[in-house]
């Protein structure tokens, strides 16, 4: 038998991966994320854990060096944070924008470092970030203290689950190395911390850029007796709770190959599931067993969190993508109004009553902030009373979604319990949010079955259901359109009712005023009159200016599949403040009327109305001849 010298080399390699395989298998893995101000050395620390646990090959080093030269910013010396400020606008500019996500290993753990941005514009990427990671390392420039993006980042890694936290009080070669001055900024944060909800929170003194209590205690800190930070993380335990948990198994894909195969596919959120296992499925409460856990490498008798699976069930119950296979003795919530914490990115502000797509980990349904109970001041933690969030900012919003979802709260369950908000139409991501609990009233609110319905309602009558939705600025001609076309219909039998913007200000809206967010609440008051008086059966005509396509767009979707009819009575801003027939242009331009819509608060121009009424040169009753033609020719009337 060969000894292990007498071995041919490349069985030498394959005994050794196999055996660096497996005991890297055996490591747990930590999640973290660097936080806090600007040019706190976020980018350095990292590049110096990677320099330090060697973990830069000699072609990196060198390219290294190179950039040094041309965007370093440490003089002659290598700036480690270009190892992962990797955009070239990071480089030029010295600054983070983009998360970036770096693996490295120890003898004892491996981690996924996430280093995020510390501008207060970039703050929805430190979210993204924070969204997977179970320790934040905050840094704190030791020659500026706790500012307020350290406690803003510091509260957001609070709301997204993160409960450990190490204070990294950075660049303390600068001060020379003087304790008084780390045990203040520890004090300071500690301070403001202490409501926040951080589990531990471990201060280090330290220079990212020379390396002092990174990897091993510095001789230039004698009086700190603490950890160095490679050692804090090394040690801190911070082990996931997800297998204690509920089983939780959002679906996101039906698989059905063929006839004798039904899989439901996703990656278990929580918990752990066996073969005979019994499951409900969350949103109807049918309940069944697994009969098989599927993956690529063949058929499993357990499964649990994190992993992967195809799970086969022994009935056939209805189950699709957005629902939850769940735990029968330990089920979510399932409702359509909740409480949440909500981290606002838009640059446009988040407004109660608009409507946002609300999407989690498979689920999607439209939904709209019913209250914005506060807003967080995050210098001092204080709720304080808010119309909306504008950027940045961090509150608290109860929601009304349009179908029921289901959820855990996220301090249970940071996969169930937590959604992004998407602006309808840009389609951008506009908000994070962590579910706090249902709502009491959705608990207590039910849908009545009722017998006679919107067709039966509607047949009695002899027409089509419709919502004529007519915008435009004021004094374009709307109102006299609308009265014009309903005189024509009403002679014609037809069952119609008007609302009219004027009017309705002074009954239902008689509360609301002219700003953004009183606007965006009047479009759904009306939005929703408009939709019950459709169910009635009725031809309805809203002349609101409504400036805002979001809320044109929300109207819509409240609506049935061609029920609503936008009409853009398109009158140019000049010929309305000629005509200003309520002497209103007059006074706005004078500044006595503030908000109006067309000089100082804007109007967004249907980009695909159904009809377009261009009535520069035209009579009311030649608009409302074409209006009538389209409504004749597609059967409404």
């Amino acid at each position: 038998m060969l000894t292990l010298a007498e071995k041919p080399l490349a069985e030498l390699e394959v005994v050794d991966v196999r055996g660096y395989l497996a005991s890297q298998e055996n490591k747990t893995l930590l999640r973290f994320l660097t936080c806090g101000s600007v040019d706190d050395g976020k980018s350095t620390l990292i590049g110096r854990l990677l320099y330090d646990t060697k973990l830069i090959f000699e072609d990196q080093l060198a390219a290294l060096e190179r950039d040094s030269r041309r965007h370093g910013t440490t003089g002659e010396g290598i700036d480690l944070a270009l190892l992962v400020d990797g955009l070239e606008a990071e480089r030029e500019q010295g600054i983070t924008i983009d998360v970036a996500y770096r693996f490295f290993a120890t003898p004892r753990r491996k981690f996924i470092v996430a280093d995020t941005p510390g501008h207060e514009q970039y703050t929805r990427n430190m979210a993204t970030g924070a969204s997977t990671a179970d320790l934040a390392v905050v840094l704190v420039d030791a020659r500026k203290g706790v500012l307020e993006q350290t406690r803003r980042h510091s509260i957001i890694a609070s709301l997204l689950g993160i409960r450990h936290i190490v204070l990294a009080v950075n660049k303390i070669d600068l001060v020379g190395f003087d304790e008084e001055v780390f045990r203040r900024i520890a004090a300071d944060y500690e301070a403001f911390a202490k409501n926040v909800g951080f589990a531990t929170i471990q201060p280090i003194p330290l220079s990212a850029r020379h390396g002092d209590n990174v990897t091993a205690v510095s001789e230039n800190t004698p009086w700190y007796t603490g950890p160095s930070l490679i050692e804090h993380l090394e040690t801190v335990d911070v082990e996931s709770e997800a297998a204690a948990q509920p089983f939780r198994f959002p679906v996101q894909y039906v698989n059905r190959p063929n006839p004798d195969f039904r899989g439901f596919a996703g990656t278990i959120a929580s918990g752990a599931i066996s073969v005979n296992d019994e499951v409900v499925v969350a949103k109807s409460g049918k309940r069944t067993r697994v009969k098989r856990i599927v993956t690529y490498d063949g058929d499993l008798e357990t499964a649990v969190a994190g992993q992967a699976v195809t799970l086969l069930l022994a009935d056939e119950v209805e189950v699709s993508r957005g629902n939850m296979l769940v735990a029968p003795e330990a089920q979510p919530h399932v409702a359509d109004q909740f409480a949440a914490n909500v981290v606002w990115f838009g640059e446009q502000p988040l407004l109660p009553g608009r409507t946002y797509l609300l999407r989690t980990e498979t689920d999607e349904v439209s939904a709209t902030v019913s209250h914005l109970k506060h807003r967080l001041n995050v210098g001092n933690l204080a709720r304080e009373a808010a119309k909306c969030l504008e950027l940045n900012e961090v509150g608290v919003c109860n929601f009304s979604l349009q179908a029921p979802i289901a959820f855990d709260p996220f301090a249970q369950n940071r996969t169930t319990g937590s959604f992004i908000l998407i602006d309808r139409l840009t389609n951008a991501t506009v908000g994070a949010g962590m579910i706090l609990h249902p709502l009491r009233r959705a608990e207590n609110i039910y849908w009545q079955a009722l017998d006679v319905t919107k067709a039966s309602r509607a047949a009695l009558k002899h027409q089509k259901p419709a919502v004529l939705w007519f915008t435009g600025l004021s004094g374009s001609g709307k109102s006299t359109i609308a009265n014009l076309l309903e005189k024509r219909l009403h002679a014609a039998g037809r069952h119609t009712y008007i609302l009219d913007g004027d009017n309705v200000r002074h009954g239902l809206n008689r509360d609301l005023g002219f700003t953004e967010e009183d606007r965006v609440e009047n479009i759904r008051r009306v939005a929703e009159v408009a939709r019950l008086m459709a169910d009635a059966g009725l031809i309805v005509l809203v002349s609101f200016i409504s400036p805002f396509r979001a809320e044109r767009r929300m109207a819509r979707d409240l609506m049935n599949e061609g029920e609503f009819v936008e009409v853009f009575v398109d009158t140019p801003f000049e010929e309305c403040a000629k005509r200003d027939p309520k002497g209103l242009y007059a006074r706005a331009m004078k500044g006595e009327i503030k908000n109006f819509t067309g000089v100082d608060s804007p109007y967004e121009v249907p980009e695909e109305p159904d009809v377009h009424l261009r009535t520069v040169g035209r009579s009311p009753v030649e608009l409302a001849d074409e209006l009538e033609r389209w409504l004749r020719e597609r059967g409404y009337c």
